[in-house]
């Protein structure tokens, strides 16, 4: 693995829109604040453009893109938002001077795409809160800020997760890898598909159907991706959708049964994904993670 240094005050972000577009108040809060840092910050020349549900067109987004994995003199790389769009540009990015010049690249949701493409190329990036999802309703820095600006600055992490019934115990140290379960599922087959062997995976969702979810899993399992992790954690599963007939079973019921003959550790709940709180994870690097009777423990090795 080839780790980007910690980022530092005096250094250059930029902050790209590679997938739905986003307002302008949106992101300006986060520059505003990330230049009282210290920091210099740069817009994609792009970030506000409009096509369709899109932030600009698939040129213009390429175009946004591929500028900042090129700057040398680029820090981070920080995505405005999630939404969807990115598979749309992805075989068009160069990755060259990027692998060259490692910079962090921080996003979650549809930017799941881009983690899964750096942990083919071995360079860590960060699944973390974006722009928006900075601040609390109040206007001031929450969790979600302090956390990413902790694994960036500092490179560690350690989290404490309340226990959940449907919890395996057990404790590893492995590479942490995964994202958005709808992104990851529908990347088998392609370049960006994860190797899972010996890994932990990380997974989360949103607005999707509990049968959607089912599918998926049975396919990851189908696939033969869920047989030889090291451990598997479930983060938030937000606003799931049940149909008229339902489904008969939750979230954590359908991921557990589908594991349920397999014997590494599971951790469920951490507050990470689409939900008011998103805990910044280090894809591409070590984790240890203990899971017992009173919780669960992460840390970033």
């Amino acid at each position: 693995m080839i780790t980007p240094s910690p980022l530092q005050p005096g250094l250059k972000i930029r902050i790209v829109s590679p997938a739905g577009k986003i307002a302008r108040e949106h992101v300006m809060p986060a520059v505003e604040w990330l230049e009282n840092a210290g920091y210099t910050v740069e817009l994609g020349k792009h970030v506000f453009a409009e096509h369709y549900q899109f932030a600009g067109t698939d040129e213009q987004r390429l175009e946004d893109l591929q500028e900042a994995l090129d700057d040398t003199d680029c820090a981070a790389i920080i995505c405005s938002r999630g939404g969807y769009g990115t598979v749309r540009i992805i075989d068009e990015l160069n990755f060259s001077n990027f692998i060259e010049y490692p910079k962090w690249l921080v996003g979650f949701s549809d930017i799941t795409i881009l983690h899964c493409c750096l942990n083919n190329y071995q360079i860590p990036s960060i699944h973390g809160a974006m722009p928006r999802y900075f601040f609390n309703d109040e206007g001031a820095p929450n969790e979600n800020l302090t956390s990413l600006m902790q694994v960036l600055t500092e490179n560690t992490a350690s989290y404490e997760i309340t226990s959940n019934e449907f919890n395996r115990q057990g404790k590893v140290k492995a590479e942490l890898i995964g994202g958005n379960l709808s992104i990851v599922s529908s990347l088998q087959g392609t370049f960006y598909d994860l190797d899972t062997e010996g890994k932990i995976l990380f997974l989360e969702d949103i607005d999707e159907f509990l049968y959607h979810t089912d599918r998926m899993i049975h396919q990851l399992k189908l696939s033969g991706k869920l047989d030889n992790l090291a451990g598997l954690i479930i983060g938030d599963f937000t606003d799931m959708k049940d149909n008229e007939s339902p489904f008969g079973q939750s979230v954590h019921e359908i991921i557990a049964d589908a594991v349920s003959d397999l014997t590494y550790p599971v951790c469920f709940g951490l507050p990470a994904g689409h939900d008011k709180l998103n805990l910044a994870l280090m894809f591409g690097r070590e984790w240890e993670m203990e899971v017992h009777e009173k919780g669960t423990i992460l840390r970033l090795m």
